[in-house]
């Protein structure tokens, strides 16, 4: 039966540069904004003083005019200012104290309610309003003038369509988008390259790491930021420590050799000698000492592979019995010391104490140190 497996493949990290940037330029970007949101509603209130300013430029200019030309003719600045302000034409009333109709255009535009509670009796006032169907600005100004003889408080009306004023906050606008734009622009550059620039130590050390060959484990040494000094103390440390693996590796395999060389080549020297013995009584008895060294090089590899795990594990100290583990190891050792004519006794004496060590690792010096006392030293062994 065929089965399918699944993979699950990491996906990549964001890049630090990536991260870095976008971790200054959002919090940018949220105040710049903000700001603009800002900018935008003081440039619409900037543009309705500009507005304001320039209808009662207009009004005052209107006023004096009437006074001067009781009323028949308005100057040539006049209208200019009539025809030019704030980029769109410029209506105007003007009526006596009593109420009669001096110049300008007969219907001025109504004053809403609000807007008659507002101004009051003031010297001027602002208000909106519809001029025939279209949304207007006014000005309401009142000022005591002499125009034919006839004394008292006129009042003027000025007024513009606020499409002009809505161009202009537009314009206005439009002119702080385009600076805070380039102001963004010019920022993001900035960053991007303050970024780039600030991660030039770290690519530098990416590719001093990547041009080593498999055997270079030496230690890194090379100027880092405060901030990647910790990384490349700890790659210094694991250099350190796959090298140690390594030449325990090498010197492991050395005495395995070393260790393993004599007793197979005294196998090799057995076989040999039970293939030539001249009898079967000769054969049965040289292929008994040959099972026994083959026995005794078994043992030694054994320990060998046990030694090595050991190491490669490394070392798990713990609490351990010396009286339990000694022993644990004669019991084991009986019939091996019995069959050599050799007795072996275990006299603990006081009670051992509990030691802290690798509990594995003791065990094998033990039984090497008995093993070497019972294949070298013969039943005189004391």
């Amino acid at each position: 039966m065929i089965t399918r497996q699944s993979y699950q493949i990491a996906k990549p990290a964001t890049s630090l540069r990536v991260r870095l940037t976008a971790i200054i330029l959002v919090p940018l970007l949220i105040i710049a904004l903000a700001v603009g949101i800002w900018q935008l509603d003081y440039t619409r209130q900037k543009a309705e003083g500009i507005f304001d300013r320039s209808l009662l430029s207009t009004g005052l200019a209107i006023a004096a005019d009437v006074a001067r030309s009781g009323g028949d003719a308005l100057s040539l600045e006049t209208r200019d200012l009539l025809n030019d302000t704030s980029g769109g034409q410029v209506y105007y009333h003007a009526f006596a104290p009593s109420g009669v109709y001096v110049t300008g255009y007969a219907t001025p535009p109504a004053r809403p309610p609000e807007a008659v509670a507002a101004i009051g009796d003031g010297f001027y006032g602002f208000y909106d309003s519809t001029y025939f169907g279209s949304p207007v600005r006014a000005l309401r100004l009142r000022q005591v003038n002499t125009v034919s003889g006839i004394s008292g408080t006129y009042t003027y009306t000025v007024w513009q369509e606020r499409a002009v004023l809505d161009a202009l906050a537009r314009d206005l606008a439009w002119q702080v988008m385009v600076v805070m734009g380039v102001l963004i622009g010019t920022v993001a550059l900035v960053v991007w390259f303050g970024v780039n620039l600030g991660l030039r130590p770290l690519l530098n050390l990416e590719d001093a790491i990547s041009r080593r060959n498999a055997d270079d484990l030496s230690p890194i040494r090379r100027r880092v930021p405060p901030e990647a000094r910790g990384l490349v103390l700890r790659l210094n440390a694991l250099f350190e420590q796959v090298e140690a693996t390594i030449q325990a590796q090498a010197s492991f395999v050395s005495n395995a050799a070393h260790q393993l060389r004599n007793p197979i080549a005294g196998v090799l020297a057995m076989a040999e000698a039970v293939r030539r013995a001249p009898t079967p009584e000769d054969t049965r008895a040289r292929a008994g000492e040959l099972l026994t060294s083959a026995r005794q090089v078994r043992d030694l590899a054994n320990r060998l592979l046990t030694l090595e795990r050991a190491s490669a594990a490394g070392q798990a100290r713990e609490r351990v019995d010396l009286g339990a583990l000694l022993d644990e190891i004669a019991r084991d050792l009986q019939g091996r010391a019995a069959a050599q004519s050799v007795d072996l006794v275990l006299d603990l004496g006081r009670a051992p104490p509990v030691v802290m060590a690798d509990r594995l690792m003791l065990r094998e010096a033990v039984l090497n140190l008995i093993d070497n006392a019972l294949r070298h030293g013969g039943p005189d062994l004391r």
